[in-house]
């Protein structure tokens, strides 16, 4: 997969940007708070639909202007995509995939891949499940457009039941179109456990070994997939949607009282665990950062496996926070796949020198090619 041009128009800091990438190294190099993760962003919401940084659209748009364009094209082993993203104050999100509009988000999915590694990733193991939750749901929304559909089809009726289940304390005949809201949940709910668990069990077999070459054998990396439905190990979908259905139905009345959903995929979580021990509660640093490095090296490879092709690798900030040996770990996958790299300069990350590149000079919002 080659990310080949693009364009921007009033997007952040941008009032235009255009763009074209010959080479698998783009180094986007300048001062901080010039433009350089906008640039990452703006790829990033190509391939999802929506920044890394903020759920609120006008914010990427650019102050005082009504609309932001955000045109990409890209070049894969099926042929060529060009992306168009459309950003009003007024009016929804507009994307057109080759020309032509699509009708809803999930048809935005797997036209261009990337997996994102920033600071900010240390949240996945320091703050709370949601963050785990996002990762999952991003990773697989990208490779399986219908894990998309099934998760805004589980959103849009967990809001539905919930709603239900406040007004159920005013007027109590409500409790019997209960169980209508129990079966859609538990039917969207159902496959997208089962996939987060595969998820989970594919990525488990990747990174410990990622973070056994990294830590030279001396740490052994876990991914535990925690879901509040009871799972048996090999639970088929159908299984889990019984199991499903009869935890929601054995919490009527305590979802009743608490006025929402106590049961489900939004109360699921990963447990990372380093040797058998919890890395958020008890990992050092150290040991956080490396579980993070693994986790996003490991989706590379999780993605690889499951398109047939390696996704774009978006590195923002991301070598300054890494010793020499971590470094050495990210140049191995720079040579697979293409890699968008934000720095200050390019002495922050030595091991640069003697790539192949195209390197752009960033300085408020303005991008002047200096090495191709």
């Amino acid at each position: 997969m080659q990310l080949t041009e693009l364009f921007l128009s009033n997007y952040r800091n941008y009032d235009q940007l255009a763009l074209s990438f010959s080479a698998d190294l783009i180094c986007f190099i300048g001062s901080n708070a010039q433009g350089k993760t906008n640039i990452l962003e703006s790829i990033f919401l190509s391939c999802t639909g929506r920044s890394h940084r903020t759920p609120r659209d006008r914010e990427l748009i650019q102050w005082g202007k009504e609309e932001a364009l955000i045109r990409t094209k890209v070049n894969k082993q099926i042929g060529a995509s060009e992306i168009a993203i459309g950003l009003s104050i007024s009016d929804k999100k507009n994307i057109l995939i080759n020309q032509s509009p699509a009708v809803r988000m999930g048809e935005l999915m797997g036209h261009l891949n990337s997996v994102m590694f920033s600071p900010e990733d240390l949240k996945l193991v320091r703050e709370g499940p949601q963050e785990r939750r996002r990762f999952m749901d991003m990773e697989l929304s990208q490779v399986k457009p219908k894990y998309f559909y099934y998760l805004q089809q589980y959103n849009r009726v967990l809001n539905q039941r919930n709603r239900l289940l406040k007004d159920i304390s005013y007027k109590p005949s409500l409790m019997n179109t209960l169980p209508v809201w129990d079966k859609q949940l538990a039917e969207a709910g159902s496959y997208i456990i089962m996939q987060r668990r595969l998820f989970c069990d594919a990525l488990q077999t990747i990174a410990e070994e990622i973070h056994s070459h990294i830590t030279h054998g001396s740490e052994k990396l876990s991914v535990v997939y925690k879901s509040s439905i009871p799972l048996k190990k090999e639970s088929s979908q159908d299984e889990i949607q019984a199991d499903f259905l009869s935890e929601l139905e054995g919490k009527h009345v305590d979802d009743t009282e608490r006025g929402n959903t106590s049961r489900g995929c939004h109360r699921d979580d990963i447990v990372f665990q380093i040797n058998g021990v919890d890395v958020r509660t008890f990992g050092s640093q150290g040991q956080k950062r490396t579980t993070v490095l693994s986790l996003k090296l490991s989706e590379l490879e999780f993605m690889a496996q499951e398109t047939g092709e390696y996704p774009l690798l978006l590195l923002d900030d991301a070598m300054s926070e890494l010793d020499p040996s971590r470094q050495k770990m990210i140049m191995k996958y720079i040579d697979k796949v293409q890699t968008f790299i934000t720095l200050t300069d390019l002495d922050q990350f030595p091991a640069l020198k003697g790539k192949s590149r195209q390197v752009y000079q960033i300085n408020s919002g303005k991008a002047l090619l200096i090495e191709s």
